[in-house]
C-alpha cells in the first residue's frame, strides 16, 4: 500500500510527515473537508453488498439456464415464423421474469433498511472534537480513536497506543494478538511484522489508540484480497441443501427430455416440434420461481423478526435459527436482569470498607478501556458516596486482558508527593496471584496458605449466595514516568467487590419453552463455578452438569464431544474454550446457536451455526453475529426460532409441493407421448400450466404453519423431498392415466379436446395438491392463509374459463369441452384430492415411524470420533 504523495511506503515514514502528505491535523479533518473527499474517495466499502440496483436484480432474473433455454425455444419458433409461439414463450418468461424481480426488489429494499439499522460506527476527529460517524464515512486523514472491541475501519498508521494489542488472523493467519505501537519501520517490511500499521477487517483485543488513515475500501489491503477472491460467506445448511436438491432435479430432468426426443423421433414426428416439447418438458419440471419464493419468504420472515426486537444480518440465518436445538449463552443480561448493582465494598475480613470502596471507584472512573457493566456499578455507587477525584490525579493505566483478567490504574495522591498509588481489580485468583499481603485493621499481614485458604471460603461463600466478587489490591511506589504489566507484583490485598444481578423472573420459563421447541439452553460463562450453580438452580438447570476451564484444559478433543452434550454449565472458561464447547457440540450433530456480545465472545459467534449478539455489544461480536436482538432477552430469541421454523416449513412446502406436482405431469406426458398419436400438450401449453401453477406459490410466504411443525427441530432432507416427489408425483401420474383413459375411450377426445381438458384437469390438481399437502393434518382442518386461499381460487376460476375465451383459445390451441365432460373432469380431481389426503397420511404416519426407530438407534450409540 503505497502513500499517494510520495513513493516511500507510509510504515516508513514519520507520523507528523504522514499527516502533512495527508492534508490532516493531529485533531483530524474539518467536515467540510471530510465531506469532499468522501465525494472524492467513495464510501469506505469494500463491496456494496446491501443495496442492490434494481437493473443487476431485473437481468438477474434472466441468468437461469431454464431461462435461456427458454429464450432458445422462443428463437426457434421465430426463425420458423411461429409468430404466436414465440410470443406466448417470450410472454411467459417476461412473467416469470417480472414476477420474480417484484418480489425479490421488495425483499432487498426490506432487508438494506434492516442492515442499515446495524451500520456500525466509529469514535472520528472532526472540527477537532471527537464525534460518532459511520465507518463508511471514514475517508483518508481522517483521526479516528481506537479501543478494545473495536473492528478498525481502514488502513492506517498508529499516531498514540496504550497496551494496544490486534488481532489480525483475519488478514494474516496469525490467532495471537499483535501489539501495535506508533514508529518508523524499514520500507521492505513484511505486512505481518508492519507494527506500526492498523488494518481494515481486524479488531482491537485490548488497550487503546489513535489512527491515521491511509486507505479506505478496496484500496485496503483486505479490500485488495476480497476483489482478488471474491470471497463468498460460507454455505449454510439450507443453501447446501438447495443446490443438491438442484442437481436431483436436473439428473431426472436430463433423463426424460431425451427420452421424450428419442420417442417423438422414432414415431417420425417433426423434430422443431419435438425439440420445443421437450424444451417446455424441461423447463416444465423445476420450480424456476424458487429464487423469488426464498427471496420472499426469507424477508417477510426477517421483517416479522425486526417487528419484534429482532434484526436479521443475513437472511439465510433466519433458516439456521429454526434448525437450532442447543443455545450456548451468557448468563449476564440474557438469564439475568443485566442491571448490575454493587451490593457492598468490604475489607479482606469481610467487614464494609470505605477505603476499599474509593479505591475501586478510583479505578473504574478513571478506566478507558471496554465499557462494561460492573464500572459502571461502581461508579454509580461512588457518586451516591459522594465520592470525587480532587484528590487524585491519574498518571497511567494498565488496560483489562483476557490472560490477566486484572485492570491497573496509578495515580498521584496530592497528600504523597513523589510517590505514586497503583490500584489493581480484577477476577478474584488473577488478583491474587500478584498479592503478598493482605490489608487487615489497619495493618498489613503476609498472605500466607491459611490466610489464602479463608479468603478461598469467604469467596466460595459469596458466590454460593449469587453474589460475583471482585478483588481489590493496591500498592504505594515511587513515581516513575510509566508503568507495565511487571509492575503488577507485591501488592496488597485490599478487599472484595460484591454485585448483585439477580435471575429474571421469567428466565425459567423461557428456558423451559425453549425445551418445548427442541432447543437446550447451555450457560457458557467466564464466571466462577459457584455464583453460575447459584443462578442453574433458580432457572431449572443442573448445577452438577458442570465443566469448568481448568477441566476443559486437559481434555482431549473426543472426551470434549462426549461430555459437551450431557453438560449443562461451562464455568471459568476463556475465549478459545468457548469455541472449542461450540465446535464440540456441532461434531456431535447439533447446530448451536451462541448468544454474546463481547471481545471474548467473537470466535464463538462466528463458529456457531447461528451468531446472536445485541445492538449494544462490541463491535466485534456484532459484526461476527447473523441475528442481533434489540434487547437482551432470550424470550424475544424464542420468537426468532418460532419464525425461523415458519420460515423454513413454508419454503419446503412450495419446494416438496410443486416438484411432486411439476414431477407427476412430466412422467404422465413421458408415458403418454408413445402412446399417443399426437403430443398430450403443446409447448406453450406446458408453459403456461407451468406460470399459472406457480401464482398462488407467492402466497406461500403468508401462509399457517401447524403448531407442532414449529415445535420441532427442522433440517433439510434432500432424500425426504425425493421420496415426497416420487411417492406424490406418481400419485399424480396414476390419475393422468386415468384422464386419458376417460378422454379417449369414453369421450373419444380428439387432439384439440384431449389438450384442453387434460391442460385443466393437470392445473386443478396442482392447485388442489397445495392446499392438501400444506400440512400434515387433515386438510380441513388446517385453513390456509387468506391470501394463499384467495390466490388459489382465482387461478382455478381461470384454469376453467380460459377455453371459452376466444382469443385465448385459438392462440392457445384450447377448444371448449361439454358440461358431461367438465363434470367428469371435476369428479376425477375430486377423486385425486381424497386419495391424497389419504397417502399424505400414510406418508407421514411412516415416516414418523422411521424417524422415532432412527432416533432410538442413535441415542443407544455414542458419537463417532
Amino acid at each position: 500500500m503505497q502513500n499517494p504523495a510520495d513513493d516511500m511506503p507510509c510504515w516508513s515514514r514519520p507520523a507528523a510527515e504522514l499527516i502533512a502528505a495527508q492534508e490532516s491535523a493531529s485533531v483530524g479533518l474539518a467536515s467540510t473537508e471530510a465531506a469532499r473527499r468522501l465525494r472524492q474517495f467513495g464510501p469506505n466499502a469494500v463491496e456494496d453488498r446491501d443495496e442492490q440496483t434494481a437493473l443487476r436484480l431485473l437481468l438477474r432474473q434472466f441468468e437461469s439456464p431454464l431461462v435461456l433455454i427458454l429464450v432458445f425455444g422462443a428463437c426457434l419458433s421465430l426463425w420458423l415464423r411461429e409468430w404466436v409461439d414465440a410470443g406466448i414463450i417470450l410472454a411467459i418468461v417476461l412473467g416469470s421474469a417480472l414476477l420474480g424481480f417484484a418480489q425479490e426488489y421488495r425483499a432487498s429494499v426490506a432487508i438494506a433498511a434492516l442492515r442499515r439499522r446495524l451500520a456500525l460506527t466509529v469514535e472520528a476527529w472532526r472540527d477537532g472534537a471527537p464525534v460518532t460517524i459511520r465507518a463508511t464515512d471514514v475517508v483518508p486523514g481522517d483521526v479516528v480513536q481506537l479501543a478494545a472491541g473495536s473492528l478498525v475501519p481502514a488502513d492506517g498508521i498508529v499516531l498514540e497506543a496504550v497496551d494496544f494489542l490486534v488481532t489480525e488472523a483475519s488478514l494474516t493467519g496469525e490467532s495471537f494478538p499483535v501489539e501495535k505501537r506508533p514508529g518508523v519501520l524499514p520500507a521492505d517490511t513484511p505486512l505481518a511484522a508492519r507494527t506500526n500499521m492498523v488494518f481494515l477487517g481486524t479488531s482491537v483485543r485490548s488497550g487503546t489508540a489513535r489512527m491515521l488513515v491511509i486507505q479506505t475500501g478496496r484500496g485496503t489491503e483486505f479490500g485488495g484480497i476480497a476483489a482478488r477472491l471474491k470471497v463468498r460467506e460460507p454455505e449454510t445448511e439450507f443453501a447446501r441443501g438447495v443446490r443438491q436438491f438442484g442437481y436431483l432435479l436436473v439428473r431426472v430432468m436430463i433423463v426424460m427430455v431425451v427420452f421424450v426426443l428419442m420417442v417423438n423421433q422414432a414415431l417420425g414426428r417433426p423434430l422443431i416440434e419435438s425439440l420445443l416439447y421437450a424444451v417446455a418438458l424441461a423447463v416444465g419440471i423445476s420450480p424456476e420461481l424458487l429464487p423469488a419464493i426464498v427471496s420472499v419468504t426469507l424477508s417477510r420472515g426477517a421483517r416479522t423478526l425486526a417487528s419484534r426486537g429482532v434484526i436479521v444480518r443475513r437472511l439465510e440465518a433466519i433458516e439456521n435459527l429454526g434448525s437450532m436445538d442447543v443455545l450456548c449463552t451468557d448468563k449476564t443480561g440474557t438469564l439475568t436482569e443485566g442491571v448490575i448493582t454493587l451490593v457492598a465494598a468490604v475489607d479482606a475480613a469481610g467487614a464494609d470498607s470505605a477505603a476499599v470502596k474509593r479505591l475501586a471507584w478510583l479505578n473504574a472512573a478513571h478506566e478507558t478501556g471496554i465499557p462494561n457493566p460492573l464500572d459502571a456499578a461502581i461508579v454509580a455507587a461512588g457518586e451516591r458516596s459522594g465520592l470525587d477525584s480532587v484528590d487524585a490525579t491519574k498518571i497511567s493505566e494498565i488496560p483489562y486482558d483476557f490472560n490477566r483478567k486484572r485492570l491497573t490504574i496509578v495515580v498521584a495522591e496530592h497528600d504523597t508527593p513523589g510517590r505514586h498509588r497503583l490500584i489493581t481489580k480484577g477476577a478474584y485468583a488473577q488478583v491474587l496471584d500478584v498479592c503478598s499481603s493482605l490489608a487487615v485493621d489497619g495493618s498489613e499481614r503476609a498472605l500466607d496458605d491459611m490466610q489464602r485458604e479463608r479468603l478461598d471460603a469467604y469467596f466460595r461463600r459469596c458466590g454460593e449466595d449469587g453474589y460475583r466478587v471482585l478483588a481489590v489490591a493496591t500498592r504505594v511506589l515511587e513515581a516513575r514516568p510509566a508503568y507495565a504489566h511487571a509492575d503488577e507484583t507485591d501488592l496488597c490485598l485490599a478487599g472484595f467487590l460484591l454485585f448483585s444481578d439477580p435471575p429474571k423472573a421469567d428466565a425459567a420459563r423461557t428456558i423451559r419453552n425453549l425445551a418445548r421447541l427442541g432447543c437446550r439452553t447451555k450457560i457458557i460463562s467466564g464466571d466462577n463455578r459457584y455464583v453460575t450453580a447459584h443462578l442453574a438452580v433458580s432457572i431449572g438447570l443442573d448445577p452438577q452438569a458442570m465443566l469448568t476451564g481448568p477441566q476443559i484444559a486437559h481434555l482431549t478433543d473426543e472426551s470434549l464431544w462426549h461430555l459437551a452434550e450431557r453438560t449443562d454449565l461451562f464455568v471459568e472458561v476463556d475465549p478459545q474454550q468457548k469455541e472449542r464447547i461450540v465446535r464440540a457440540l456441532q461434531r456431535t450433530g447439533h447446530a448451536v446457536g451462541y448468544l454474546g456480545d463481547g471481545i471474548n465472545d467473537a470466535a464463538a459467534l462466528h463458529a456457531a451455526d447461528v451468531g446472536i449478539s445485541v445492538e449494544g455489544a462490541v463491535d466485534v461480536a456484532r459484526d461476527s453475529a447473523d441475528v442481533v436482538l434489540l434487547k437482551s432477552d432470550l424470550g424475544v430469541l424464542r420468537t426468532g426460532v418460532e419464525e425461523g421454523r415458519r420460515t423454513f416449513a413454508n419454503t419446503l412446502k412450495y419446494i416438496s409441493i410443486t416438484t411432486s406436482a411439476n414431477f407427476g405431469n412430466m412422467v404422465s406426458m413421458a408415458l403418454a407421448t408413445p402412446l399417443l398419436p399426437f403430443l398430450p400438450l403443446a409447448a406453450k401449453q406446458i408453459l403456461l400450466n407451468n406460470f399459472l401453477s406457480d401464482l398462488p406459490s407467492i402466497a406461500i410466504s403468508t401462509d399457517r404453519v401447524d403448531r407442532e411443525h414449529i415445535a420441532r427441530v427442522q433440517r433439510w432432507d434432500v432424500g425426504e423431498v425425493r421420496r415426497f416427489m416420487i411417492v406424490f408425483g406418481l400419485l399424480s401420474s396414476a390419475f393422468d392415466l386415468l384422464t386419458f383413459f376417460v378422454l379417449l375411450k369414453l369421450f373419444g377426445a380428439g387432439e384439440p379436446l384431449f389438450q384442453t381438458s387434460w391442460f385443466v384437469v393437470s392445473l386443478l390438481t396442482e392447485l388442489a395438491v397445495v392446499l392438501v399437502l400444506r400440512t400434515r393434518n387433515a386438510a380441513w382442518r388446517s385453513a390456509p392463509s387468506p391470501l394463499l386461499l384467495g390466490a388459489t381460487i382465482a387461478v382455478t376460476a381461470t384454469a376453467l374459463t380460459l377455453p371459452y375465451i376466444p382469443g385465448v383459445a385459438s392462440a392457445f390451441g384450447f377448444t371448449p369441452p361439454g358440461a358431461s365432460l367438465v363434470t367428469a373432469l371435476l369428479v376425477i380431481v375430486l377423486a385425486y384430492v381424497a386419495s391424497t389426503e389419504a397417502a399424505k397420511r400414510a406418508f407421514f404416519r411412516h415416516r414418523h415411524a422411521h424417524h422415532t426407530h432412527a432416533g432410538h438407534v442413535r441415542r443407544k450409540s455414542p458419537p463417532a470420533p
